[in-house]
């Protein structure tokens, strides 16, 4: 059987689904039963992909085009266009919806169609195949009108449900006007009818989906709706949810501290972006946030509820200094979250942060993902290190599989009234050296650089640095210690504060394996 219409996108990861497919697909109307998803990775070679997509002898291909898939979705549709000249291509998504005629990639294209497509593309495709004339290649239509997009929940397969993230929304938009989020490019927030969309999740969790991504801006903008939200997944967290949100760290009023205080810890994850510490470096990206009310917030999830906190800073904002994010960096870390997300400015196509450029000096890398490489207060040599930092705060900091050697560095610069950024700072150059391509490095690599850092670098007791290590190592999953850690009196497999103060923890079978170490490690055990 062929396929008229095959809606493809290259993933980051085989786990990720793409949500814009699926909405496009929903909406098709008499036209879906001619259409296909086909979903790739990055990691696949653009023929193997031009390969798979022309098996379904499609006369119309639809791109999802992203920051991150770009420059291989270019090369896939180069092949098409060179083997099969006369197949259609239709490209949407944010990387070109902003700034389209300069980019070769839409110049090879037949059509684009810039932001949101659920109703456009049906419109397109219903043109092409009826050989009606097409006005222009660029399109970019009205904002649909939300109460009439058809929600795209049942297209979610049994595989999908299996294997996949699920991405839902309840609301599309943004009020706020962050200069550096395309977000802030549509400032109406419009939400779906909540009846419809808790039906849907209904009918999701019947069909076995346990774990729910929120991917709306401002989860908790909206009082009414989040609490509606939260109380209909509330009568059902028996099953064992997991549901991360993206919140506004300044917005938590009663009525949702009541309800959030009644989850049992690790069903919930808050993802909540914070950017930047410095008052003045937020006016002038104009975000608007209270940092007063943002201590009490976190004050309140850390004592009383079980939430797990993800923040996000970005290191390269115009005004922002080596010493003002390392300071905000040390006040987020301060706040007790289990994860930070330490991101370098990107230059998305069509924010306003460009206004800045001049003033700030602001370099750009010409390719994606046009990350910021240097500005008028943060050097290049500045940039990278910070690059270094984020790699290796990651892979040991967030993966959750060092949680108390990292808690030993923030005791150790507590105690010494230092900076805890400086002192992980002094580690990630330590493993930059020794690991100089940074990702991709074997746990039992990395457990034996951070030995030689403990024991040698800041000669640390080596009774101390081997109870660490191990406990980090073998002490919540069952493993070999390993030779380098061993000694004549045997150190002992420590059992973790953790193990006997949670003994009843009730977690989602459906929980992140990286919040899974979090709980079980207890990063933020100074709190």
């Amino acid at each position: 059987m062929s396929y008229p219409i095959v809606l493809s996108t290259l993933n980051a990861r085989y786990h990720h689904s793409s949500f814009g497919l699926r909405y496009l697909y929903a909406n098709l109307g008499e036209l879906q039963p001619m259409a296909k998803i086909i979903e790739f990775t990055t990691a696949q070679n653009p023929r193997d992909v031009a390969e798979r997509v022309l098996i379904e002898k499609p006369t119309i291909v639809g791109f999802g085009v992203y920051i991150w898939n770009t420059q291989l979705t270019q090369q896939v549709v180069s092949i098409l266009k060179k083997v099969q000249p006369n197949l259609i291509i239709v490209l949407g998504g944010p990387e070109v919806s902003y700034e389209t005629e300069s980019q070769e990639i839409c110049q090879i294209a037949d059509y684009v169609i810039q932001g949101e497509a659920d109703f456009e593309f049906y419109s397109l495709c219903k043109k092409l195949l009826s050989n009606e004339p097409v006005v222009s290649k660029i399109s970019r239509g009205l904002l649909p009108e939300i109460e009439k997009i058809v929600l795209p929940y049942s297209d979610y397969s049994d595989e999908d449900i299996k294997n996949r993230i699920i991405y839902v929304e309840a609301s599309r938009g943004c009020p706020y006007r962050c200069e550096y989020c395309l977000s802030s490019l549509d400032k109406s927030v419009r939400n779906f009818d909540l009846d419809v969309f808790l039906n849907s999740m209904d009918v999701l969790i019947q069909r076995g989906v346990r774990s729910f991504k929120f991917v709306d801006r401002t989860f908790n903008l909206s009082i009414a709706s989040s609490t509606r939200i939260l109380n209909f997944f509330l009568d059902r967290i028996g099953l064992g949810l997991f549901l991360h949100f993206e919140m506004v760290p300044d917005r938590l009023p009663m009525e949702l501290q009541d309800l959030i205080k009644r989850f049992p810890p690790g069903a919930l994850q808050f993802e909540i972006g914070i950017q930047t510490w410095n008052p003045e470096v937020a006016k002038l990206v104009s975000r608007r946030q209270n940092y007063e009310k943002i201590r009490e917030n976190f004050k309140f999830l850390n004592e009383e509820t079980g939430v797990h906190l993800h923040t996000d800073l970005i290191a390269g904002l115009p005004g922002e200094t080596w010493a003002s994010f390392a300071k905000g960096f040390d006040e987020v870390a301060s706040l007790g979250t289990q994860e930070i997300q330490v991101g370098i400015l990107k230059r998305l196509k069509g924010t306003p942060i460009i206004r800045h450029d001049q003033e700030w000096q602001m370099v750009y890398q010409e390719h994606p993902p046009f990350q910021i490489l240097q500005t008028k207060t943060m050097s290049f040599e500045e940039m990278q290190k910070i690059g270094r930092f984020s790699q290796f705060w990651d892979s040991v900091a967030n993966s959750g599989n060092f949680t108390q050697t990292v808690d030993f560095l923030r005791k150790k610069s507590q105690k010494e009234n230092s900076s805890f950024f400086d002192e992980f700072f002094r580690l990630s150059e330590f493993l930059s050296h020794r690991h100089p391509h940074g990702s991709g490095i074997a746990l039992l690599n990395l457990v034996e650089s951070l030995w030689v850092y403990l024991s040698t670098e800041i000669q640390l007791d080596l009774t101390t640095a081997r109870g660490l290590l191990i406990a980090d190592y073998a002490g919540k999953v069952k493993r070999d210690i390993p030779r380098f850690l061993r000694e004549d009196t045997a150190v002992r497999r420590p059992q973790l504060e953790t193990d006997s103060m949670t003994p009843g923890l009730r977690t989602s079978p459906a929980l992140p394996k990286r919040q899974t170490k979090h709980l079980s490690g207890v990063l933020n055990s100074t709190k």
